[in-house]
């Protein structure tokens, strides 16, 4: 008799013993860092020594749960030990971090172990040791959408297990490049944790569709309900995003990387990835011929886009150049200056047989300007979408720029033109004012969710219409 054995290796858990320990180790460590990720004080190295000898000690306990980061793991666990010979001084890890290649192996539910010296967007700013242990999501249907049509070697999504510190924000990502290196390498990868964005997004949409008495479409009202039906719906709508930014009629560079620019620009560059992927889920909700799993997303990913934009985006953060705040803003102005958007007897409702069109044409415009910018002057490029925006939401009244090329200082460099643009240069209209206050408590109180934190939330706001 032929005896199969179960060769895989044991999932490992956030009360997994070992876990526990690399986590302790990586708090100790972060309170003893200054911001550059450095431990300065001579004084602290001892307890330092010892902290990273029981993480090394505690990763290499967990490494045979991992045998596909066997390279990388071993790697951190030599750069962490030469971290600490050298007197830890600023970390570079460049080592460990060209042997994490977690876009090689998308394989739903396979689990990695990532312990770094980084910062956190949206949560911190120093390069202090982070540790994460992560799911990746890639059901069946993201991976065809991702061979066909949707390529994007680059992209991984995730969910959380368990972090340290740093994660307990409003970080999002998993990126290479906040990692402490000695020198910049070719990123080939960037990890989004799809179980936050949907956590998020749910607690946020059922708040305000409560406040706003928004009655919800029975395929929205879904995502309500179920957790991880939102966040396959956040992967597809991630992997056609991240994809954009590579893609199209670009201005040479959208995102001018290292450069000053309006940060208006911003606002613009993610609103077309947005768009794009809203627009490429009508296609393939129309297409007879698609999965039907990506039929069925593709419509709850229009969905997505709507509602987190004009309730999460719109309001979420400070107004001190907040350019995905503008982007929820321009939306929702959109929408309702189109008609298919209506604010009525203190009531929201949406035209929603009409909305895909009007969607599409927002992204039209604004690709109209990018393939118009290759033409262009950089300025010629700045005002144009400054008139795109400023022609559905309205700048600021002290605005320089609201007074057109005129009132400008167009005889200098650009800079003159970015330190002309106002922090809040469009201000909440007086309706997101009154929604911001009152959504206020429930945005903040999304910081560091997770799916496991509201893994079910039954629908009990407004009835859900008919799809």
């Amino acid at each position: 008799m032929t005896v199969t054995v179960n060769t895989a290796p044991a999932r490992i858990s956030a009360e997994h013993p070992a876990w526990q320990r690399v986590k302790a180790a990586a708090v100790a460590l972060r309170k003893l860092q200054a911001q550059d990720g450095s431990v300065p004080d001579p004084a602290a190295h001892a307890a330092a020594h010892g902290y990273v000898e029981a993480l090394v000690s505690a990763v290499k306990a967990m490494a045979p749960a991992f045998p596909h980061d066997a390279l990388y793991l071993d790697l951190v666990c030599r750069d962490f030990g030469r971290w600490a010979a050298g007197g830890f001084g600023v970390p570079d890890f460049l080592d460990s971090l060209l042997a994490f290649q977690p876009q090689a192996d998308r394989e739903n539910g396979l689990q990695h172990l990532v312990v770094f010296p980084m910062y956190t967007q949206n949560g911190s700013t120093s390069r202090l040791v982070e540790a994460v242990l992560i799911d990746v999501l890639w059901p069946d249907f993201i991976a065809g959408l991702e061979q066909g049509d949707y390529s994007n070697r680059l992209f991984v999504p995730i969910r959380f297990i368990d972090f340290t510190p740093g994660y307990d924000t409003n970080s999002a990502v998993l990126f290479p490049e906040t990692v402490g290196v000695r020198a910049t390498p070719r990123f080939t990868w960037g990890a989004i944790f799809a179980d936050r964005e949907a956590a998020r997004f749910r607690r946020v949409l059922r708040a305000a569709a409560d406040i706003t008495s928004l009655e919800l479409p029975a395929r929205a009202a879904e995502l309500l309900e179920d957790q991880e039906l939102t966040e396959k719906t956040f992967v597809m709508w991630d992997l056609i995003h991240d994809r954009t930014h590579m893609r199209g009629d670009l201005p040479f560079d959208p995102f001018m990387i290292k450069q000053r620019m309006p940060f208006f620009l911003y606002s613009l560059e993610e609103l077309r990835c947005d768009l794009t992927a809203f627009r490429e889920a009508v296609k393939i909700e129309k297409d007879e011929a698609a999965d039907p799993e990506a039929r069925r997303h593709a419509k709850l990913v229009q969905y997505a886009v709507i509602f987190d934009r004009i309730f999460r985006f719109a309001i979420t953060g400070s107004r001190v150049r907040n350019y995905d705040g503008l982007g929820g803003q321009l939306l929702f102005a959109w929408l309702h200056q189109h008609r298919v958007l209506h604010w009525t007897d203190s009531r929201l409702t949406i035209d929603w047989e009409h909305v895909a069109g009007v969607v599409v044409e927002l992204g039209a415009r604004i690709e109209e300007l990018y393939w118009r910018s290759i033409d262009r002057p950089k300025t010629a490029h700045w005002l144009a979408a400054y008139e795109l925006i400023s022609g559905t939401v309205t700048p600021n009244p002290a605005s320089v720029w609201a007074k057109g090329p005129g009132a400008l200082p167009l005889d200098g460099p650009p800079r003159g033109l970015t330190d002309q643009v106002m922090d809040d240069e469009f201000p909440l209209s007086m309706f997101y004012e009154a929604l911001e206050k009152k959504m206020r408590p429930v945005i903040e109180s999304t910081a560091g969710i997770t799916g496991a934190t509201d893994p079910a939330l039954p629908a009990n706001g407004p009835a859900a219409a008919a799809a």
